[in-house]
């Protein structure tokens, strides 16, 4: 049971359970910076025009378009 909770995942996306901690965790201090930014920006539109869609940009970028997942087996 340990091993579907803390392992699976990330070797599912190619990842040892250390490295998916570290990016895990980069991922959400990057979308709390991005949530702060677009609540100011709520209040005050003309502060932070660019700054959330930009982290998600590059987010998704880190995501979908820049990893490499290992190939399954069928």
């Amino acid at each position: 049971m340990l091993e579907r909770f803390f392992l699976d995942h990330p070797r599912s996306v190619g990842e040892t359970y250390w490295q998916h901690l570290r990016n895990a965790f980069s991922f959400a201090i990057s979308l709390q910076l991005a949530t702060v930014a677009c609540a100011i920006h709520a209040l005050v539109p003309a502060l932070f025009t660019a700054t959330g869609s930009s982290i998600v940009r590059r987010l998704h970028a880190r995501m979908v378009t820049g990893r490499s997942r290992p190939q399954r087996s069928a």
